[in-house]
């Protein structure tokens, strides 16, 4: 009996820890996803914009891996999302492939690539980092310009099939809002777990110090690569899915501006935040349709209200609201606490 208690206190203990604001956080965002297309079904916002959003949010965690809790700037990731959409796109329309068997085939070339780079360029610091995935990224979005034979040229893919899984088509917009927003799921799942893990603490280390890293016996080359595979992977995989969902790509899609907006994302709701990323991706994404009435002034207008968000919230948007908030809270209980001790 006794030990059935003490289990159960140490998952009441668990509950309160850092476990609980999570599986909150992952319920919340979970319920978010589901009302919307409920409640609105027909709304452009919803079903177009929602699904880019689900793609911007999937590429922003998992550069927020790297990034914001490795510490290893990339500003190669869209690389990866071409490879993985290109991958699907030659090989469904070029040489009749399924494209389940296409996406698998995409993930496996860019495991293969990322892995035979990951350590070369992770040897790297600071701006040399930079400076070699600026390079890698501007190489294969050459390749994708230049090798007209299989990808296009400038002019892209198209033709390419959508999805089908047990005899169900993904072809509407729901449709593809409900498979998009269930991989963004999984991505926000397995980014909280591997964050609230060894892994994680390994990754947060090496990001505070490798020296220091490697006097407590973690393998940082190992760390780094294997956050570098990962993130790869989930953007590769992000990459297909678009590919089907768009059916057509082009080089634009996937140019070195695309891996600029994705470090902003990461910035903008706050570097090693999961939700921090969600809340980027999501909060540059609407600010960028929303603003298309304003035609020639949209740019100029979006760069000042983020030049607004970083001087005035410099830990990013969700990190700066969500602690102003916890210190609101804090502030307010300690008078009560304060008066209550009078009355005793």
């Amino acid at each position: 009996m006794s030990r059935s208690v003490q289990a159960l206190q140490g998952g009441v203990a668990l509950w309160r820890g850092g476990a609980r604001p999570g599986l909150l956080g992952l319920l919340l965002l979970a319920a978010v996803v589901v009302a919307l297309p409920l409640l609105f079904p027909k709304n452009y916002f919803v079903t177009v914009v929602g699904v880019s959003v689900g793609f911007h949010v999937i590429l922003a965690v998992s550069l927020n891996l790297l990034i914001g809790y490795a510490g290893q700037i990339s500003l190669g990731h869209a690389a990866f999302f071409g490879l993985g959409a290109y991958s699907s796109a030659i090989l469904t329309t070029r040489y009749d492939w399924n494209p389940w068997l296409a996406m698998l085939a995409g993930l496996a070339a860019v495991f293969l690539i990322a892995s035979l780079i990951s350590r070369p360029i992770l040897r790297l610091r600071g701006h040399y980092l930079a400076m070699a995935t600026l390079g890698f990224g501007i190489i294969v979005h050459i390749v994708m310009v230049q090798a007209v034979t299989f990808t296009g040229g400038p002019d892209g893919v198209s033709g390419i099939p959508g999805l089908a899984l047990l005899g169900w088509s993904v072809r509407t917009d729901l449709h593809w809002y409900w498979v998009v927003a269930g991989v963004m799921l999984a991505v926000v799942w397995l980014s909280l777990n591997i964050v609230d893990s060894r892994t994680g603490r390994a990754l947060r280390a090496v990001h505070g110090s490798e020296f220091a890293a490697e006097m407590m016996g973690i393998d940082t080359t190992r760390t780094k690569a294997q956050v570098f595979v990962l993130s790869a992977l989930i953007s590769a995989l992000a990459g297909s899915l678009f590919a089907h969902q768009q059916g057509f790509v082009s080089p634009d899609s996937f140019s070195f501006f695309v891996s600029i907006e994705l470090v902003t994302m990461v910035v903008l709701g706050g570097m090693a935040s999961t939700y921090g990323a969600i809340f980027g991706a999501a909060a540059l994404i609407l600010l960028r349709a929303g603003l298309v009435v304003f035609h020639d002034y949209e740019m100029v207008i979006l760069g000042a209200i983020l030049m607004a968000i970083m001087i005035f919230l410099p830990q990013g948007l969700f990190v700066g609201l969500a602690r102003g908030l916890r210190l609101a809270l804090t502030r307010r209980r300690e008078p009560a606490a304060a008066s209550g001790d009078e009355v005793a």
